[in-house]
């Protein structure tokens, strides 16, 4: 299904402290992530903010964290994002019906955010560009097992260019200068 920014939202999940760092491919997942919220702020689409246990975690990465001015993380303590009952409220207040994802790990937190989001009745898109385990083959079973739930697998440029109007305007010179 097209993506329509009237109606969705931004989900970023646990790109926080040390495993930030150590998850495969891991400057250009951050870096994907930081333009989807830089995105995300652009076309006005609310982003919800989840960290795992921050206090043992560590927070979310600089630079991601920078872009997201006026947020609050939305702490969780179980694998999915809707163990959370702050996300859960968020969501409902926010009333997206499609939701971009994007985290680590691909296979544990994403992986079951993900499960309970289409047994939510969200249209899923998980950007595949901007989600990484610690070990790839992880990342590629837990695409395998979204792709058989029905997930669409896009990625940040197509997610972009799929809500944007057309090639012209400020809004296009401004999404060019975010994903170049």
């Amino acid at each position: 299904m097209k993506l329509d920014k009237r109606k969705c939202g931004v989900v970023l999940i646990d790109v926080q402290g040390k495993l930030a760092q150590i998850v495969d491919h891991s400057d250009k997942v951050i870096d994907n992530c930081a333009k989807m919220v830089k995105i995300a702020n652009l076309l006005e689409l609310p982003v919800f903010w989840i960290e795992q246990l921050p206090e043992k975690l560590g927070n979310t990465h600089e630079k991601i964290a920078s872009e997201l001015t006026g947020n609050v993380p939305i702490v969780k303590n179980t694998f999915s994002c809707f163990g959370s009952t702050d996300f859960v409220q968020q969501l409902k207040e926010v009333g997206c019906s499609q939701v971009l994802v994007m985290g680590i790990e691909a296979h544990i937190c994403v992986y079951q955010s993900v499960q309970d989001m289409l047994n939510y009745g969200l249209d899923v898109h998980v950007l595949t560009d901007a989600i990484s385990s610690r070990i790839a083959q992880n990342k590629v079973a837990a695409i395998a097992q979204m792709d058989k739930l029905g997930v669409n697998q896009t990625c940040v440029e197509m997610a972009l260019f799929d809500m944007l109007p057309n090639a012209q305007g400020e809004l296009f010179k401004a999404a060019l200068k975010i994903i170049k």
